[in-house]
Parts: C-alpha cells; structure tokens; sequence
C-alpha cells in the first residue's frame, strides 16, 4: 500500500473524536479496574523486591543505628538528634539505587556480549508516532523524523506508522519553517508514509495538554502512541519491536525505553552521556528487574496503548494556583501510575538499546530544565496519596519528590554537622548535669565507628558507578570502542572527579528551587537550548554569586572551627568557589572538542555512530539549506498558492462563546484592517501576533485580502474610510 504524495494535503487526518476522561484522584473502586486478559499479565515476583528493598532497609537500619552510636557515645544532644534524622533521610534515599544496581549488574553480565532479540510477526495494528515540539529547530526535527521514518519502512512497518508533529511552537518564524519542513518531508519520502503536522492556538497544559488534544481528536484512530521528545532518536527496528511487544502482549498498557545521550559537545554533556553509558545499564536494568509489571514512564522514548491512556490517564487539574496548583507538569510519573491503577501493565524494556537523546549543555540549562521538573515532582506531594494507586508506583512518585527534596536536606545535614562541629570544638561541656551520677557525661564521637560508617557511605554512594563500570568493562566490543581499559579508567576518574565538583553547585541550584517554589514562584515554560553551552561571564556571574559567596563562608567557617572540618568540606567548598569557571569551562564547546580529542570521556557511539543517527546527519545539510528560503508571512499571503498550502497545513478553529475573543486576535486584526497594504500590515505586526495569525484562517484570509504593497490612494478623508473599516471588522471578528 502505498501513500498518495501531495504537499498539498490536509495538515492531520478527519477527525475522530473520543472521550478521555479526567480521573478522579480521591475516588476510586475495584469495579473500575480491567480484568487483563492473562492471568499472570500483572504478576510480579515479590522475592525480587524482597531482595532489593529488604537489603536497601536492612542496609539503612544498620547505617543509622551505627550513626545513632557514633554521636551517641555520651548520650544525644538537640544538634545529634538533628544530624541523626537528616542522615537517615538521606541514606534510605540512595540504598534503594545501591541494591537496585546489584540486581541490575547480574542482568547486564547476562546480556553481555550478545545481541537483544526483535521479532519479525508480521503488524496488525496501527501506530501514531508523536513528536511533540516547543520552539524547537525544525531542521533538527525532521531529519531525525525523515531518518526513523526510512528505518521503519525497512523495519516492515510501512503504512501501520502514521509520523505527526504535534507543534506548540510560539514563534512565528520557527512555526512557518515547520510548515516548510512538512512538505519539504512529504516530498522526500515520496508518498510512502503519512506524515501530519497540527500546531496549536493554545499552549494549555504544555507537553501533556498537547498529547491529550491528539488523543481527543484522531486518538482512536490508532491502537498504539510511540511518544517522543524533538530530540529523540531511534532505530526503526526498536521502534518496530515495541510495537510487536504491544501488539503480542493485550495487557501491556506502556512499555519504555531507557534512552541514552549521545552527541554531547561541551564537558557538562559529554560528563551526563558518559556517566549514562557506563552507570546507567545497571541503574535501569536493576529498576526493570525488581519494579516489573509496575514500570514507569518517563515521557518520551515510549510506546503507550491508546485505548488504555484514553480511558485511563486523563490528567485531572490541581486545585489552587501555581506552583503546587493547576496542570501538572510531570505528567509521566502520574500517568503510568493511573494505567497501573486501572489494570494495565507498565514496563521498562532495559534491553532496547538503540533509544537516544540529547543532554543539555551546561550547568545553566541543566538547572533552567531541573528547575521545572523540580515544580512538577513537588506537585506530586498532591498526587502521592491517591486512591488505589499501586504502592511501586507510589514508590516511583516518591523518588522523584526525593530527588529534588534530598539537595536541600543534604545542606541541611551539612549545616547541622558544621554546628555539631562546633559544639564539639567550642561549647564548654557539662560533665556532671543536674542530678546525681557517678560517671561524668564526655560529648564525644567514636572515632571507629566514625571511620567504619564513612566507609559504608562511601560505598553506598559509589557502588552504582562501580558496578556499571565493572559491567562495561565486561563487554569487549564497548571496551575496545571506548578506548581501552587506560582511557575508560582516566576518563572514570574524570567524570568523578568532575561531578563532584559539579554537585554542591547542583545541590545549592535544586535547594533554590524547591524554596522558590514553597514561596510560590511558578516556573512559566522556556525552550530547551540544545547545542551551545556558552555563557557571557557576566551572566554567569549574576547565576552562580550566592553559590561563591556560599563557599567562602562554608571555608571560613570550616577554617574557624578547624582545620580537619575544612579538609572534609574541601571537595564542595572548591566547587562552589569556583562556580563561575566550572560553569563556563563545562559549558564551552572548545574544551568539549579537546577532551573528546584526547579520547577522554568517550562512548561506544562515538566509535561508531548508530546508523540512524548517521542517516539524520546525512539528511539535516538538506533540510538547513531548504529552510534558509522559508517564505516570510508577507509571501505566503501574497501568493496565492503558499497561502493555499499554509492554510491546508493550519489547524481548524474550535467553536468559542460569542462575544469572547481574546486580545491578542482583536489587536492583530485591528491591525489589518488599519493596514493600507500586506507589507504594511506585517509591519504593525509584533512576533506574537504575527504567530497568532498564521494559526487562525480568518486572519490569513483578511490579510491576504489586502493590496500586496502600497498603492496611489485617492484623497479621501478618514471618516469616509471609516464606515469600510468597521464593516470589514465586523466580517472579521464573525469569522474568528
């Protein structure tokens, strides 16, 4: 079967419209839950969480009650009992990622040094791709769409993939680039898939808004939704096997993917796509391993059963304002937990490798993104205690709370240590309190103990990397790809060495965060930069001067109390000292060239780069060359045939109240009708505006209405012109 080639087609197919209910968060009855197909479809084995959280706790207990006797040699103070509680807190968090990883470690042995199996049944279901897209670099996009799309095709999945563009783009010239790419896309691939574009008005609900609007309107179309972000990549076989594993498991409700970066220029990204490389086959095949049917998603990178989220995952909207009110911004997590809740099953398929993505490139941008999860997993506080969710997916919500909650509790632990230290070093202490005793009390620590429970942290902390390198080490085609044993060494001391310097500066950015918003800061919604991770010194500065200052004063009081305090704080003080540099240094392209010149920090794809991402390269000089000549707004309404084909591309209006009619479509067609000709019109226009029309037909129509440039006016006063103005407004604002 073969696609009719038309770049003149209509931007989406007809609609088919299907409900997708808001689920109640409080509300919830055991009659709502599915009854799946196979009996064993929501079995998990409850011996292998036993093993992983059962050794995290036991792990924990015996940690705390060996920190409880350490402070605890003279009896607990007010400042113990603090310390105690925070470290408690903390460790449990990073036990359960230690025992995971063991598991985890044995599952990547197994697998190593062979090839993962891809069926070859034959399809019998349909597949929309989405590609969600915010601002994005269209020629980035479509030469990653245009490479999966070609690989599917060869993959066997021919007309059962329907690839769609679902745009939130609010620039005008981006969004008019996107169109030019949609058709230049269709010609490429000469009628032998679909490809859809849909940009929306309205930016309600970001990325999961987004989704639903599609689910809501060609949703039932489709039996599967493969999510990805703009810049994600994947083999066309991966993408084919995932839609064989829904089509061959009926109970399966999502299954992900765990994505690995790649292309990383500058220090910060080649440091996050080594570490997930190396570390993160035994983090994600442990995670796999112990969580089971109760997976998780994480956004992208996955393929969900329609029908399922339709029924199941319809997000409802918080009560209250932002930050902890209104849409909720990390919307997998609660997703997955709601398939989980109505009966389906979620999992992560650790042993799909060829899933990509790309890494931001500095510590800026990672903070500018963290920075928004940290307000969507803070708004998990509120969807945490939801009726009948299962207790993993629980779980998986915790974590993510945690994992922006721990930085600002390590501070505190550091804090509370820094004033134990210096009870210890300053305050006279009581020997003989109130009341009769034989023995004086001592305030002090067990220096064994001490040293014995430092090591066991140590160990906690820095067992996932271990093992991961260990595994990696294992493999012989990703060892000698890599360098050698040498440069896979250097560059394991690099990143540690590296990272460790990059945490407090973290930790202080993700203890903002969490502040700013429990003062109720929302964080709005900024596009991701992708390539360049180059910032003016001066705006580093302005970003990182409370983190400077905060290494001074940490030295300083460090230095005071004494000098062994200063030398165990060193590593966070010399990073938060120098911020600044480590910010630019990181975040620049030239040393990012340099260290992956000296094969430091190298991965297996940079020996040989993954076929589909050799193929989105070999497309993308095509698609940057076609876009330098996208028509500007003022072209496509003066010629008649870019108009026709902008509009067939461009979303149809939904029915609206009478008399409501926002501001920003009253001023821009105000503005036209002002307009004595199309280029004058364009002038009035600011970039907003100018967006705002080209997504609404009527006023593409009533600018395309106008004299293509300025003509001889015959004298006319204004009062005469008036009457024609008002009516065609009139005309307009009923068209709208």
């Amino acid at each position: 079967m073969s696609v009719k080639s038309n770049t003149c087609e209509p931007g989406m197919p007809l609609e088919q419209s299907a409900a997708m209910p808001v689920q109640d968060l409080k509300h919830f009855i055991p009659m709502q839950v599915r009854q799946p197909i196979s009996k064993k479809a929501l079995h998990s084995a409850p011996w292998k969480r036993i093993l992983v959280l059962g050794g995290a706790l036991l792990i924990s207990a015996l940690a705390i009650n060996e920190m409880r006797a350490v402070l605890g040699v003279g009896g607990l103070t007010p400042i113990e009992y603090m310390v105690l509680i925070l470290f408690a807190l903390t460790f449990c968090w990073i036990t359960v990622a230690f025992t995971g990883s063991i598991a985890g470690f044995v599952c990547v042995l197994k697998r190593t040094n062979k090839e993962p199996q891809y069926s070859d049944e034959p399809f019998n279901t349909r597949t929309a791709v989405l590609m969600p897209t915010y601002n994005e670099d269209p020629a980035r996009l479509f030469a990653g769409l245009e490479a999966m799309a070609r690989e599917v095709l060869e993959a066997g999945g021919g007309t059962h993939f329907d690839w769609c563009i679902i745009s939130d783009t609010t620039d005008a010239e981006i969004a008019r680039k996107e169109q030019q790419a949609v058709r230049l896309i269709r010609q490429r691939l000469a009628g032998s898939c679909h490809v859809y574009y849909r940009r929306r008005r309205k930016n309600i609900a970001r990325k999961s808004g987004n989704v639903e609007d599609f689910c809501v309107r060609w949703g039932s179309r489709y039996d599967h939704l493969l999510v990805l972000d703009a810049d994600s990549l994947m083999s066309g076989r991966v993408m084919a096997e995932m839609a064989r594993r829904m089509q061959k498991n009926p109970d399966l409700g999502l299954l992900q993917t765990i994505p690995r970066l790649i292309n990383g220029t500058t220090l910060v990204a080649r440091l996050q796509q080594f570490a997930g490389r190396v570390y993160g086959p035994v983090v994600g095949s442990g995670l796999s391993w112990w969580t089971q049917k109760e997976g998780n998603f994480w956004g992208h990178n996955a393929i969900i059963r329609t029908q399922a989220f339709m029924q199941s995952a319809g997000l409802p909207k918080l009560p209250g304002k932002p930050p902890f009110g209104g849409h909720i911004l990390s919307h997998d997590f609660v997703e997955a937990a709601l398939l989980r809740r109505s009966g389906w099953a979620v999992e992560i398929a650790d042993d799909l490798s060829e899933s990509y993505e790309e890494s931001p490139p500095s510590i800026v941008d990672l903070a500018v993104r963290d920075r928004r999860w940290c307000q969507g997993n803070l708004q998990h506080s509120r969807v945490i205690g939801a009726k009948r969710l299962h207790w993993v997916s629980r779980m998986h919500i915790l974590t993510g709370i945690m994992s922006y909650v721990s930085s600002p509790l390590w501070l505190m632990l550091i804090i509370t240590g820094l004033m134990l230290a210096l009870q210890y070093q300053f305050v006279r202490p009581e020997y003989f309190p109130q009341g009769f005793s034989l023995f004086p009390t001592w305030p002090l620590m067990d220096p064994e103990r001490a040293l014995r429970l430092f090591a066991i942290t140590m160990g906690i902390l820095f067992g996932p990397k271990i093992l991961g390198l260990l595994s990696f080490l294992c493999d012989r085609q990703q060892r000698h790809q890599s360098g050698g044993v040498v440069r896979i060494f250097i560059s394991f001391i690099v990143e540690m060495i590296v990272s460790a310097l990059i945490a407090p500066i973290m930790m202080l950015m993700h203890s903002g965060a969490v502040t700013s918003i429990l003062l109720g800061k929302d964080s709005g919604w900024n596009p991701q930069r992708r390539d360049d991770g180059q910032i003016p010194w001066k705006d580093l500065w302005h970003r990182h001067h409370w983190h400077v200052i905060g290494g001074i004063i940490l030295a300083i009081a460090s230095y005071i109390i004494s000098l062994d305090v200063l030398a165990w704080l060193s590593p966070a003080i010399i990073g938060m000292i120098l911020a600044v540099p480590l910010s630019s240094w990181t975040g620049s392209n030239r040393i990012g060239r340099r260290i992956k010149q000296a094969g430091i920090l190298k991965i297996p794809e940079e020996s040989q780069m993954p076929a589909i991402w050799q193929l989105m390269e070999s497309q993308l000089p095509h698609y940057q060359d076609q876009l330098t000549h996208t028509p500007s707004l003022a072209d496509i309404a003066s010629h008649h045939e870019l108009l026709q084909a902008h509009l067939q591309l461009t979303d149809r209006l939904m029915p609206r109240p009478a008399g409501d009619i926002e501001a920003i479509d009253a001023t821009a067609a105000i503005k036209i009708a002002d307009a004595q000709c199309i280029e004058q019109a364009v002038t009035f226009l600011d970039d907003k505006e100018q967006a705002r029309v080209q997504n609404t037909p009527a006023l593409m129509k009533a600018l395309a209405a106008l004299p293509k440039t300025a003509q001889l006016q015959l004298e006319v006063s204004r009062q005469q012109l008036q009457p024609r103005e008002n009516q065609r407004l009139v005309q307009l604002f009923r068209e709208l």
